[in-house]
């Protein structure tokens, strides 16, 4: 059953209502291969512009993933952070964005208190303000990413600043992808002092893959080679582990893997135990979350229907 939700501008248009419906539906979408798609749906009869009458395109959500950057957490102290004069500015991209300063990056200048440390509640606060604003100065590049900024999301939690995209989409990567990531900032930069020197993204997280593969030569201990069945991408210093099940192994590589990539050379005190040959695999490490995979930041029907409304509301023209 549709339920239809009373909006107002308590600002600058108290008094003056918009409705917007939230509805299920299920629909079968171009390209699903004739499969029905349930989905949420957000509609409203308000209009974008009063003057020109300009509708605004229905929202329809059939998946939960939107993409996020999380600072990360060892900046700061006790929670607050000190900006300044010449440390004010972070570079932030969302989804695919082309323009900006470069690459697709916008620069936002965020208040301070000359040195001041502030809550990062408050930053936040302020941060999310600055994001959605930077719709409004896209050029025909990439005006389709409007939506993404404006509906934009940030938040302090847990000592870390978090950043969620404001589109919904399938993918974490990849041409369609639902993104974020900040970089330095060329002027006054405050990405360390904020913590995303050292940020996670889901866009990383999506694109890490745990590669490994197969023993193929047994391994007596103080060896210092051995072979295995394919490729993993390795390279001198990284590291690796060996394992048959009971027993697991730590080590580095001391040079480039040779033999196509399957001979690999350590130190012969790196591996402590013996390994049977198509009974052993090695896996190589890679940086990656500590919250494990890319986490849905959408996790709850309330969540994506709260998106929704708002993604419906923004557009709204209040005036009338």
């Amino acid at each position: 059953m549709p339920i239809t939700i009373d909006t107002q501008d308590l600002i600058n248009y108290p008094g003056i209502v918009k409705r917007v419906t939230v509805d299920q539906d299920s629909i079968v979408p171009l390209d699903f291969e004739g499969d029905e798609q349930f989905m949420l749906s957000f509609t409203t009869t308000a209009y974008s512009d009063n003057t020109l009458r300009t509708r605004i395109q229905d929202y329809y959500i059939t998946n939960f993933k939107a993409g996020w950057c999380k600072s990360s957490g060892f900046a700061g102290s006790g929670g607050k952070f000190a900006l300044d004069s010449t440390h004010n500015s972070i570079e932030v991209r969302i989804d695919a964005t082309t323009s900006g300063i470069s690459d697709g990056y916008y620069r936002i200048t965020l208040d301070h208190d000359d040195g001041i440390p502030l809550d990062g509640s408050v930053i936040a606060n302020d941060m999310g303000i600055k994001i959605r604003a930077l719709a409004d100065t896209f050029g025909s590049a990439d005006v389709g990413f409007k939506m993404a900024y404006m509906n934009s999301v940030v938040e302090f939690t847990d000592g870390r600043f978090w950043i969620i995209s404001g589109s919904i989409g399938n993918y974490y990567s990849g041409t369609y992808k639902t993104a974020v990531s900040v970089r330095e900032s060329s002027v006054n930069d405050a990405s360390a002092l904020l913590g995303f020197n050292l940020q996670v993204t889901s866009e990383d997280i999506d694109a890490l893959s745990i590669n490994e593969a197969l023993v193929t030569t047994s391994y007596t201990v103080s060896g210092t080679t051995m072979t295995i069945s394919q490729n993993i991408g390795a390279a001198t210093n990284d590291c690796l582990l060996i394992t048959d099940g009971t027993n697991t192994d730590y080590f580095q590589l001391n040079s480039a893997p040779t033999g196509g990539g399957t001979v690999l050379e350590f130190d012969a005190s790196r591996i402590t135990h013996n390994y049977t040959a198509n009974e052993a695999k090695v896996q190589l490490f890679r940086i990656q979350d500590p919250d494990a995979e890319p986490m849905l930041w959408f996790n709850s029907i309330d969540k994506v229907t709260r998106h929704g409304v708002k993604s419906i509301i923004n557009q709204i023209d209040y005036s009338s």
